[in-house]
């Protein structure tokens, strides 16, 4: 069997975003290529019929971008084709339907904004979101204006006065009716009649907090109700189940601290009271880190008052279901990883990863594509052996340990640890393209999930204020384990790596030990004070995970900044950022190298240009590689030779 390369992916199809037909009758869905040629990627529409088991491509020219079905057989989706746009010119969005049962894709309207998502609604009308500027006419490409915070989002650059709207849009009449002002940014929502769901913040020219308020807009009147005011307390998922109800995801009122999860509550939609009808200790929607996805899809929903919802329990996430008298069933799925679903009648659409199985559409348990097979058949995976161990603070700590391609007993290996981002994600026994690229490289691979990661409960979960301290250590004594129960390897010749929360962390291990070989650090942050003010999230993140912020505690973020331990690296460290990665913003990778250079130790940093923070999950196929490639020649330059 052959060995995974770096370039494997470009054969990967990546399923993603499964929806019923309003009769249950088909499941359209979205698969993704990568095109190393055009260095971009293609998505186009499917249909799958459960009944006949009939699988139809329904697109070809893979630029379909979002899609809403408008009738039993027939879907509207949006993409560039035949729509001329010249420079400067106002954005426009595109449409085109075309049915199950065959013929090409027509023109059906165009909407004069630039619209994200859509969705159907009775009468001819569609709910979307829009993409607003109101900048839009006086907005100059010569320089940026930056008024308001934040002034840019990581994937969208420069977002200043940039709104997210919800608007009704009417096709007979070609009208728009906005839900709200053109400086309220628009969030999920949920639709039950005429009624409408929407978290917002509404906001001009000021700083936006963390904490989005609810509204209530009614299509039919018009009318708008405020549930839940900004600032109030903590959210997340909502769904309407009635006329007369929501669940809402919140915390007590009481609740000031952003480490505890938050629960199902019930809203009252005449009053807009809370009342706490399940308590969940858990996230919701599949935090299973893995760079072998690509697309989104719907990871919770509400059907005839119950309420379906993916959720990260220990290192997988499953489907659940929260019952009418506030219990919640067990996992409906099997994957290690369902990633988006949806529900008709009695039916389950799901996209999951299963085994070493890429993500494909499972039909109520039943796998009904097969993009992905060629990948177990034909390649030799290095299958992910689990380790489980208590460690010195008395946790219990799960991970995984990978052996190399082709490995013999009686050899020893180099290799790798791997940290998780976050750091509320986890690592699972998912397909992992990078990871299985060192193990073919001959490399042993470990990763795990340390305090601070999701899936095991708030108290699991808190390194507010402590990074650098549990975490290091779980992940230290982690390693200790590893060594320990696989003498094929050669400690002398151990790597550390991690990407964004595990960039952080392998920069605070090369400043507080020599045992790692050599270090790759990957889209990091070197310094709490300059983040908190430089990252799209970081004027709100760092008072959540840090315990404080830079005008109320400095010193308890430079103890937590790895900047601050720099000088004592001596470990080989390879840097890998993106000039546009504003989560994460350049500056920090900038810092650490220039900090570390300074002590005589090789230092090496790349930075990809065009790149944000997902270059490694999304970025353009030829960045991909050469990302790839610099990591592994600098981990074969100090473990290898």
């Amino acid at each position: 069997m052959k060995k995974v390369e770096i370039d494997t992916f470009l054969k990967f199809q990546f399923v993603s975003s499964p929806t019923f037909s309003p009769d249950g009758a088909w499941v359209a869905f979205l698969v993704t290529t990568a095109d190393r040629e055009k260095n971009m990627y293609h998505k186009n529409l499917y249909a799958y019929h459960p009944e006949t088991g009939k699988l139809l491509r329904l697109t070809s020219r893979g630029d379909c971008k979002t899609y809403t079905w408008t009738s039993g057989h027939t879907l509207l989706f949006s993409a560039d084709r035949d729509l001329k746009k010249e420079e400067g010119s106002s954005p426009s969005t595109a449409f085109y339907e075309l049915s199950v049962h065959g013929g090409e894709a027509e023109p059906a309207f165009q909407i004069p904004e630039a619209v994200s998502s859509i969705q159907a609604l009775p009468d001819h009308r569609f709910l979307v979101m829009i993409n607003y500027d109101n900048y839009k006419e006086t907005r100059k490409s010569s320089y940026e204006v930056i008024d308001e915070l934040p002034f840019w989002s990581n994937g969208h650059g420069f977002t200043n006065a940039r709104r997210n709207r919800l608007a009704i849009f009417d096709r007979e009449s070609g009208q728009l009716t906005w839900v709200a002002d053109s400086w309220t940014d628009c969030m999920e929502y949920s639709l039950f009649g005429d009624l409408l769901l929407y978290r917002a913040y509404p906001f001009k020219q000021s700083v936006r907090g963390p904490k989005p308020g609810i509204y209530l807009y009614n299509m039919k009147t018009g009318e708008t109700k405020t549930m839940l005011e900004p600032e109030t307390r903590r959210t997340g998922a909502i769904e309407l189940l009635n006329e007369q109800e929501a669940i809402v995801q919140s915390v007590d009122l009481s609740c000031t601290d952003f480490t505890t999860y938050c629960d199902f509550y019930k809203l009252n939609l005449s009053d807009g009271s809370l009342s706490l009808f399940a308590p969940y200790d858990y996230s919701v929607g599949s935090s299973v880190g893995s760079d072998a996805r690509y697309g989104g899809g719907q990871s919770h929903k509400a059907v005839n008052g119950d309420f379906y919802f993916v959720s990260t329990v220990n290192d997988f996430s499953f489907l659940y279901l929260l019952k009418k008298d506030g219990t919640i069933s067990g996992p409906l799925t099997k994957g290690s990883s369902c990633d988006s679903f949806d529900i008709c009648g009695d039916h389950l659409a799901s996209c999951e990863f299963q085994g070493m199985k890429l993500a494909e559409l499972y039909v109520d348990g039943v796998q009904v594509t097969h993009f992905n097979n060629w990948l177990e058949q034909e390649y030799q995976l290095s299958r992910p052996e689990p380790l489980i161990f208590r460690a010195k603070d008395g946790y219990e700590i799960h991970g995984w340990v990978m052996k190399p391609a082709d490995y013999e007993e009686g050899k020893t290996y180099p290799a790798i640890l791997n940290i998780h981002g976050g750091p509320r994600s986890v690592f699972s026994d998912v397909y992992y393209h990078e990871m299985q690229v060192w193990a073919s490289a001959g490399y042993f691979v470990f990763y795990s999930n340390p305090r601070g990661s999701d899936g095991r409960g708030s108290d699991f979960g808190n390194v507010n204020g402590l990074y650098g301290t549990v975490d290091y250590e779980n992940l230290m004594d982690f390693t200790d384990e590893v060594l320990k129960r696989y003498p094929a390897i050669d400690k002398e010749r151990v790597g550390v790596t991690g990407g964004s929360y595990g960039g952080i962390m392998t920069n605070w291990i090369v400043g507080h030990t020599d045992r790692f070989k050599a270090a790759v650090s990957q889209r990091s942050i070197a310094n709490w004070i300059s983040y908190e003010h430089s990252s799209d999230i970081g004027h709100y993140f760092v008072l959540m995970d840090l315990g404080g912020n830079t005008r109320t505690t400095p010193k308890l973020l430079w103890d937590q900044s790895p900047l601050q331990f720099a000088p004592n690296c001596r470990t080989p460290i390879l840097f890998l950022h993106s000039d546009q990665d504003y989560r994460c913003y350049m500056a920090e990778g900038l810092a650490m190298y220039s900090a570390v250079k300074r002590n005589g130790c090789p230092a090496r940093l790349c930075l990809f240009h065009g790149e944000n923070h997902e270059l490694s999950r999304s970025g353009k196929p030829e960045n991909r590689i050469d990302r790839m490639k610099e990591l592994i020649d600098w981990m074969d330059q100090w473990l290898k030779k």
